[in-house]
This record gives structure tokens, sequence and C-alpha cells, in this order.
């Protein structure tokens, strides 16, 4: 008798395992989403944090206001170095790219040649540094670097490419991020050889 009300119920043997079934997926789903909230909020705060350290370190060169004509301002230039390869902004998009304008005859620009020389071995191949030049000729340049340099030099005698980023000052320089627009700018020497400075260019990303 017991046997026949039990199957009369209508009820099959795994009829009761559904509802466990389905909380059991509820559950793993609820897990999963707070799991995949809390990974976007970790990323989050290790971006924020990262940018917040490359801020710091940038601040530490204590970087000029720009100017409305820099703000926005993706500039280009083409200029050769002393072997004849020609060097553009456009082609350096990929990475952040720091332009100094300088030149043999100005005393600050000798000043803060060594720290850009140190500067750009530690960055490598992972940033470019464009010594920009606006001497006369090549002759004057070669007599500066004797030994060679691990700079980028190049040489606009025209000063065209300056005027672009509206300078005429030397030595001024301008940090560029891998998009190609002017992120700061730097009025005057800089110890480039602080470990802040590589921080900045680095993490310019």
């Amino acid at each position: 008798m017991r046997d026949r009300g039990r199957r009369g119920s209508g009820e099959r043997p795994g009829d009761r395992a559904v509802p466990s079934v389905a909380r059991r997926a509820l559950a793993i789903g609820i897990v999963a989403v707070a799991t995949a909230t809390l990974a976007v909020r970790f990323l989050a705060g290790a971006a924020w944090t990262a940018a917040a350290a490359r801020d710091n370190a940038c601040r530490t060169l204590q970087p000029d206001p720009l100017s409305p004509k820099l703000r926005g301002l993706a500039p280009d230039f083409e200029l050769a170095d002393v072997a004849g390869k020609r060097w553009s902004l456009h082609a350096l998009r990929d990475r952040p790219v720091l332009v100094s304008f300088w030149a043999t005859w100005c005393p600050p620009c000798v000043e803060e040649m060594p720290s850009l020389e140190v500067l750009a071995r530690r960055l490598g191949n992972r940033a470019s540094v464009l010594a920009v030049s606006v001497d006369d000729s090549w002759d004057a340049i070669r007599g500066f670097f004797p030994s060679g340099t691990p700079l980028t030099v190049l040489l606009d005698p025209t000063r065209e490419a300056p005027a672009r980023f509206g300078t005429s000052q030397f030595p001024e320089s301008f940090l560029i991020d891998p998009s190609g627009h002017v992120r700061y700018a730097f009025i005057n020497q800089r110890d480039w050889s602080v470990p802040e400075a590589t921080a900045c260019i680095e993490d310019l990303r």
C-alpha cells in the first residue's frame, strides 16, 4: 500500500534533486559574478595606482603648464641623424618619446646633456630620446660628442621643429605619449638622471 501511494503521487526519483541542482548553479553563478566584479575592481585599482605613481614621478621633474597650443597637440617633424637616417615622431607612435631641443652654444643645454645620456641608456628601446640640435651644422655636434652618444641626435638648423612646439628657447623638452600627443613640457634644464625621470617616461602608456 505504501509503495502504491508513492507511485500515485506522480513524483519521479530524480525530481527532488532538481531544486538542489538549481540552487547550486545559482550559487556558482553568484560566486562567478562576485569574483569577476572583484577582479575588475582590482585591475582598475592597479591601473589607478600605476597612473598615480607615474604622475608623482613626473611631478618630481616639475613640468611646466602646457600652453593652449600644446594641449591636445600631436606635432610631427622629419629630421635626419648624422648617418642620414630620417626620423619622424609619427613613426615612433608606439612608444613614449622625449624630444629635447638644444644647441652646443647653449650653457644650460651643455649642463643638461650628460643627464639626458644617462636617461637614454636606462630607457634602452622602451622609449626614445631625441636630442634635436639647432646648431648650424654637424661639425659642432661631432665635436661635442667625440666618443659618440646613446642619444638619437637630430639636426634642425632651420628651427622649424621647435617652432611647431611653440618655442625658440633652449633647452626645452617635451614628453610625448604613444598616441603622439604632448603630455608634459619642461622649460629649461632638468636632471634627467634621477630615477623618477625613467619612471615617468616608462609608465607613459
